[in-house]
C-alpha cells in the first residue's frame, strides 16, 4: 500500500506527459506559454511581477493554480500583492517568478514538473494525510527549524498548523482557513417564499420551492470531481459514516448509511442546472453570482471570486451550514479546508524560499486575507470585522458553532488514488453510468485489493 502512494508522482505523469507536449504550464507573465515538444521547455517559468530579476538576484519559482494577472478573484490578488511586495522589499537579493495553470489541472501539472526534476521551489498543497504523497519520496522539505525562529508563535494555535504536519515534522504551512457550506440568493429565497433550512427534509423541500417558483435551485461542478463529491462527503458525514472504521475493515462502503448518502445526492441532483455534468467549477460559481441559481454548494474559499466577479451581489449573497441529516450523525461538523504552501526538498534557495512563505503569513497578508479575501486567517493578526465582506461573518458563526471539522473525502481516504476513486465513482452513480449499489461495489473493490 505504501509503494502505490510513492508512486503515485509517477502514475499522475505518465497520464500527463502527452498533455504538456502540447499545452505548456503558462508563467504569470499575461502572455501565452508555447507549446514545445520538451517538458522542460514547456514548464520553464519566465520573469513575472511587478519588479523584473536581477542577474544578481536568487532566483525562486512560486506555483500557484490562477492566472494572477488576469484573475478577478481576490484571494488571488491578495497573493500577487504578496508576489509583488516580495520582490519589491527583496529586489537585487531574491526573486520570485510565479508558475500558474487552472485549478483542475494543478496537481497533474506539478507532479510533472517533480517527476521532471523541475520541482518548484515553493507550492500549494493540500494538507493532511495525504501529504505523504510527497513526503515519503522526499519532494519536500520539513519546515520546524524555520518555524522554531518564532515564525510558529505568529500562528494562532498550534491546531492551524497540524494539518502540514506528517510524522514528527511540519512539512506545509497555511495560508487561511474556509468551510465548506451553503451560498443563497436572498432574493430568490424571499421571491420563493423559503426559510433557511436547517434539515434535509427542509433543505429538498426549499428547492422543490425554488424551482416551482421559476429558478433553478442549485448550480454545482460535476464536471470538477471534488466539487460533487464534496457534497457527498458532507452527506455521508451527516449518515454516520466513520472513516476510521472503514479504513480499518470495521465498516464497509456498501453499508446502509454509505448507500442512504449516495441515494441522498442522486435525489438532490434533480434540482442541479441541467449542465451540471461538464460544467467546471468556474463556471457552476459564476452561475450563482450572476443570479442563474439560487444556491451553491461550496466552499468559503469562494467569498473571493463572488465578491471579485460581482461586488453588488455581496448585499444579496447568504451563508447556511450544510443541513443535517434527521436521525443521522451530528450537525454541526464542518468540512474545513486551508491553502498551504511547501517548500521542494530540492531547491537550492532555502532561505529565499522560507522569506517568501513568511510573506504569505505577514500581518499585511492575513489582514487582506481576512477584510479583502473574506477567509479566516491563521495567525494572530487583528482585523477590521467592519471591512470584512459580510458574508465572513455567517462563516464565523457556522465554525463558532461547530463540534468538529474534517477535510474533504478525497484527502482523508487510506491514499491519494483512494480518494480520487471515490470521486470518480460519485461522478459515474450521477451520470447514470453505475447505479448506487455498482459504484459503492466498485469502491469497496478497490479498498479490498489496495487497502485491506
Amino acid at each position: 500500500m505504501k509503494l502505490k502512494k510513492i508512486l503515485a508522482i509517477a502514475l499522475s505523469t505518465a497520464m500527463t506527459m502527452s498533455l504538456l507536449a502540447g499545452c505548456a504550464v503558462s508563467t504569470d507573465t499575461g502572455a501565452s506559454a508555447q507549446a514545445s515538444g520538451s517538458t522542460a521547455e514547456a514548464a520553464a517559468p519566465a520573469a513575472a511581477g511587478d519588479t523584473a530579476a536581477s542577474g544578481d538576484a536568487e532566483e525562486i519559482t512560486w506555483m500557484f493554480w490562477d492566472d494572477l494577472n488576469a484573475t478577478e478573484d481576490l484571494i488571488s490578488l491578495g497573493y500577487k500583492d504578496v508576489i509583488d511586495r516580495f520582490n519589491k522589499d527583496y529586489e537585487g537579493v531574491y526573486h520570485v517568478t510565479p508558475i500558474t495553470t487552472n485549478l483542475e489541472e494543478y496537481y497533474p501539472k506539478l507532479n510533472a514538473l517533480v517527476a521532471s526534476n523541475q520541482t518548484p521551489d515553493v507550492f500549494i498543497v493540500s494538507p493532511g494525510p495525504n501529504l505523504d504523497v510527497y513526503v515519503d519520496p522526499g519532494v519536500v522539505a520539513p519546515l520546524d527549524d524555520y518555524l522554531a525562529d518564532g515564525w510558529m508563535d505568529t500562528f494562532s494555535s498550534e491546531a492551524v498548523l497540524s494539518g502540514g504536519k506528517y510524522g514528527d515534522n511540519y512539512y506545509a504551512v497555511p495560508l487561511n482557513i474556509a468551510a465548506a457550506c451553503v451560498f443563497y440568493n436572498t432574493e430568490m429565497f424571499d421571491k420563493a417564499g423559503v426559510e433557511v433550512p436547517k434539515t434535509w427534509t427542509e433543505f429538498l423541500d426549499a428547492c422543490q420551492k425554488l424551482q416551482d417558483a421559476g429558478f433553478t435551485p442549485i448550480t454545482i461542478s460535476a464536471g470538477t470531481a471534488w466539487c460533487l463529491s464534496m457534497v457527498a462527503g458532507y452527506l455521508c458525514d451527516r449518515n454516520g459514516v466513520d472513516l476510521d472504521k472503514i479504513n480499518s475493515g470495521e465498516a464497509h462502503w456498501t453499508d446502509d448509511n454509505v448507500k442512504n448518502a449516495a441515494d441522498q445526492l442522486l435525489e438532490l441532483s434533480k434540482y442541479f442546472q441541467p449542465t451540471a455534468a461538464g460544467d467546471t467549477n468556474d463556471v457552476a460559481t459564476a452561475g450563482f453570482y450572476n443570479e442563474e441559481a439560487a444556491i451553491l454548494i461550496q466552499g468559503s474559499w469562494a467569498i473571493g471570486q463572488i465578491n471579485g466577479a460581482n461586488p453588488d451581489f455581496e448585499a444579496k449573497c447568504g451563508v447556511f451550514q450544510f443541513p443535517e441529516v434527521e436521525g443521522g450523525n451530528d450537525p454541526n461538523r464542518v468540512i474545513a479546508k486551508s491553502d498551504s504552501l511547501a517548500m521542494s526538498a530540492k531547491t537550492e534557495h532555502p532561505e529565499a524560499a522560507v522569506a517568501l512563505m513568511k510573506y504569505f503569513t505577514d500581518d499585511i497578508a492575513q489582514k487582506y486575507t481576512a477584510e479583502k479575501g473574506g477567509k479566516i486567517p491563521v495567525t494572530k493578526v487583528e482585523y477590521d470585522v467592519n471591512a470584512a465582506p459580510k458574508e465572513l461573518a455567517y462563516v464565523m458563526d457556522i465554525f463558532g458553532n461547530a463540534s468538529g471539522t474534517f477535510g474533504f473525502y478525497n484527502e482523508s481516504l487510506a491514499s491519494t488514488e483512494a480518494g480520487a476513486f471515490f470521486d470518480d465513482q460519485f461522478v459515474s452513480m450521477y451520470l447514470g453510468d453505475k447505479t448506487v449499489d455498482e459504484g459503492l461495489q466498485a469502491i469497496e473493490d478497490f479498498y479490498v485489493e489496495n487497502v485491506w
